[in-house]
């Protein structure tokens, strides 16, 4: 855990959304949520169920603002309520932090600080050595997707699998109405779409932690599927006129 030598502040005159999906997470989420009020005391937190089966809504809601979906959709799909949530409410900043603990929420201060140069920064676990704890076909498949998002939006992007990520008030315009839904194609196919509406991508780098409690998704032969759904989205995200910068402030 990052040393506590701090709380992280928000940007001066703005409001900050912590947005949270969560799928069957009662287990890690008392925690994540408690970690994310130290580090952030002045952000408002919503945590969005995912149609889970277990009793995260329950738990989550003595934390934070919850938002219950009837049914799983993803985290695409929860991430869009979320930036939906936000726009309606004035938010200036939304800022990802996933249920499992692998984020650390005393280093969204990286995240923010980001903001002041583009309109989605991504938190970068590859700029530290303490990634040994990823599967190995894991690694392969981020590193296929990060070349290729890379090559697409003009910018180094090392981690484009990151979900421990900051947006600005442009990119929640954005992604209000256009974030990708489809199901683990949102991190990728969400900086193509930001490109093309012509926002500004930057990266920060943050250690992450290993998840410890519940059930990661992947394994070997779903990575190789979800690369290749992936690129095919991203594939048709390039070539589809989305609304340029301006039009996403409006």
């Amino acid at each position: 855990m990052t040393p506590q030598i701090g709380a992280v502040r928000a940007p001066a005159g703005q409001k900050v959304l912590i947005v949270v999906p969560a799928y069957n997470e009662e287990a890690a989420l008392p925690g994540v949520l408690r970690e994310i009020h130290s580090a952030l005391p002045d952000c408002d937190v919503l945590v969005i169920d995912d149609g889970s089966t277990d009793r995260t809504a329950k738990v989550a809601a003595t934390h934070a603002v919850v938002a219950r979906l009837p049914f799983n959709v993803g985290v695409g799909g929860a991430m869009r309520t979320g930036f939906r949530y936000a726009m309606e409410r004035g938010y200036g900043v939304v800022i990802q932090i996933d249920a499992d603990g692998q984020h650390d929420p005393w280093q969204a201060a990286a995240l923010i600080a980001g903001l002041a140069e583009a309109d989605v920064v991504v938190g970068t676990r590859f700029s530290t050595s303490d990634v040994a704890w990823i599967p190995g076909h894991r690694r392969a498949a981020m590193t296929v997707l990060a070349r290729t998002v890379s090559g697409i939006v003009r910018t180094r992007v090392t981690d484009s699998t990151s979900g421990f990520r900051a947006h600005s008030s442009r990119a929640i315009r954005l992604f209000a109405q256009h974030y990708p839904t489809e199901y683990l194609g949102d991190t990728v196919e969400s900086l193509v779409i930001a490109h093309r509406a012509g926002l500004r991508i930057a990266e920060a780098p943050v250690s992450m932690r290993e998840r410890t409690l519940g059930t990661a998704s992947q394994g070997t032969a779903s990575s190789v599927r979800y690369v290749a759904r992936v690129l095919a989205s991203t594939y048709l995200a390039r070539i589809r006129s989305w609304p340029i910068s301006g039009e996403a402030a409006a």
